[in-house]
């Protein structure tokens, strides 16, 4: 074997090993994994009020009534949200039409034709036009469950603005849940607790990463094919 053979048999072997390593690397920075921060996407984190220094015990800001039981008022207290969410619709339509026509026309008598020639001077004609349709449209949805939001804000009228966000990781798999609403001090119940059902504007999100997820997605050369044909 030459020399110049050999080079580029040299040069194609470094040329395979980067490829294998860079394709290495590419496979574990896919790898899902469960941010330890909070990510930027998500509702900013509760900034406290400053502190005012005026000499007094009462401080509007800070304010808790002693003979209550604890729940969130401030920003930066904890809220447990019960998620309890069914929605159900139901939608069904039948049409039916059915016309249907008939005509006979004929002639019995003619000047100066004999009778036996209008034998053949007869029309009839037959219609009908018939049609059916039927559709029905059916939606549920159920989710429940459990998730500690945090107070990001006071509105003028006291409602609370609260955002969570809870991910769990196993192995290669990462399910990230996350909520955000408005919640009326007066819809919380004893243990710091609310149902999502009395919270107003509420924002859920259910979303996994990793091959599960990844095996219920489309890729992205048969949603090209998906868009292009008419079909």
């Amino acid at each position: 074997m030459s020399t110049r053979a050999r080079r580029v048999l040299a040069g194609i072997g470094r040329t395979g090993l980067w490829l294998g390593v860079i394709a290495l690397a590419g496979c574990e920075a896919m790898r899902p994994k469960v941010d330890v921060a909070l990510p930027t996407s998500a509702a900013p984190l509760p900034i406290d009020a400053p502190a005012v220094n005026n000499g007094a015990i009462f401080q509007a800001a800070q304010y808790r009534p002693l003979f209550e039981d604890h729940r969130a008022r401030l920003v930066g207290d904890a809220l447990t949200v019960q998620i309890v969410e069914k929605v159900s619709a139901t939608q069904k339509s039948t049409s039916t039409i059915d016309k249907s026509g008939k005509v006979s026309a004929g002639l019995s008598a003619v000047p100066f034709l004999p009778s036996s020639a209008l034998n053949r001077a007869k029309a009839t004609g037959d219609s009908s036009n018939t049609f059916a349709g039927k559709g029905s449209t059916e939606n549920t949805n159920d989710f429940s469950g459990v998730i500690t939001a945090t107070v990001t804000g006071v509105l003028p009228n006291g409602h609370l603005l609260i955002s969570g966000e809870k991910q769990i990781g196993v192995n290669d798999n990462v399910d990230v849940l996350r909520f955000s609403g408005q919640v009326d001090p007066r819809s919380i119940q004893p243990g710091n607790s609310v149902a999502s059902a009395q919270i107003a504007n509420v924002r859920l999100e259910h979303r996994g990463r990793g091959a599960q997820a990844d095996a219920q997605v489309i890729g992205w050369l048969a949603r090209f094919f998906l868009s292009v044909i008419p079909i």
